[in-house]
């Protein structure tokens, strides 16, 4: 009986970021759309309203220099799980998503709160969009929102029956706001090495909260276990961009570009340029 050669079964793969992007470092924006109905937050404004807030804030976004965008639900909290999530939710953010997509001329990326792997296909499908971040991809954790299991099996075969193969995985590793006691046998690298053998494009090293740096060492240790691209998903500032950017390849980064310095503030183009001139600094060739 023959057995298959290992890089026959699991090929290298292109860079994701590459692809995306035409480029391998890259900076992207997150836009925080308003409370989308169906949320409790929501308050009966048309949709209209919701999309002309977030192209505003995207193209902001563009004005400073970014590389993409990712379209989030940031304002639907308290977060459901993704078996709650709904088709309301889905529907208005791939509406918004697409007109993002359209107005502002850049790769655009979904994520749905929380953890909304299958809702975040959906909705990325349908708005035409690049990749999706999910936050637990493999294994599980503790969250805000309860017990949380990573759902690549089921979302790679959802992935399948659209026929969006083309979306790209960006999986976190440890994931913020969240436990990991449950998988504490499982180390930092075999963590990063479980998200690519389950098929994960990009890797996301985080903080413990929205706004918190990430560590060096959970950005290098990452990089070290995985051939997939690593890129920062909290913590960043035109203070540390220089040294962190150095270590990846990429960030998202948003609370540092808002006004208030915070998530749900409004987007400051000139923290933008700021923070994307650090990053040509260290070599990112920007758009």
């Amino acid at each position: 009986m023959n057995t298959p050669d290992t890089l026959s079964v699991f090929p290298p793969k292109e860079s994701a970021l590459t692809s995306i992007f035409g480029t391998d470092r890259v900076v992207i924006g997150v836009v925080h759309c308003l409370p989308l109905p169906g949320s409790p937050h929501y308050t009966g404004q048309p949709v209209s309203e919701l999309i002309r807030f977030a192209v505003e804030e995207a193209k902001a976004y563009r004005e400073g220099g970014v590389h993409g965008l990712i379209v989030e639900n940031a304002w639907d909290l308290p977060f459901p799980k993704p078996e709650d999530q709904s088709f309301e939710n889905a529907a208005t953010l791939a509406v918004i998503g697409d007109r993002v997509r359209d107005e502002v001329g850049l790769p655009v990326g979904v994520n749905v709160l929380a953890n909304g792997a299958h809702c975040s296909i959906a909705t990325a499908q349908a708005a035409q969009s690049s990749f999706v971040r999910v936050n637990q991809w493999v294994n599980a954790y503790v969250a805000n929102e309860g017990f949380m299991e990573g759902l690549s099996p089921s979302a790679t075969r959802y992935r399948a029956r659209l026929r969006a193969e083309h979306l790209k995985v960006f999986a976190d590793v440890h994931v913020k706001h969240g436990s990991h006691s449950i998988i504490a046998d499982r180390s930092l690298a075999a963590q990063a090495e479980d998200n690519e053998f389950f098929d994960a494009d990009v890797l996301i090293a985080t903080g413990g909260r929205t706004g918190d740096e990430t560590p060096a060492a959970e950005v290098t240790g990452i990089r070290e276990a995985t051939s997939l691209p690593v890129i920062i998903g909290s913590g960043m500032n035109a203070g540390n961009a220089g040294e962190l950017l150095s270590l990846c390849h990429g960030a998202i980064v948003a609370s540092a570009l808002k006004e208030n310095d915070r998530w749900w503030g409004r987007v400051d183009t000139a923290k933008v340029r700021e923070f994307t001139k650090q990053a040509e600094q260290v070599g990112y060739q920007l758009p």
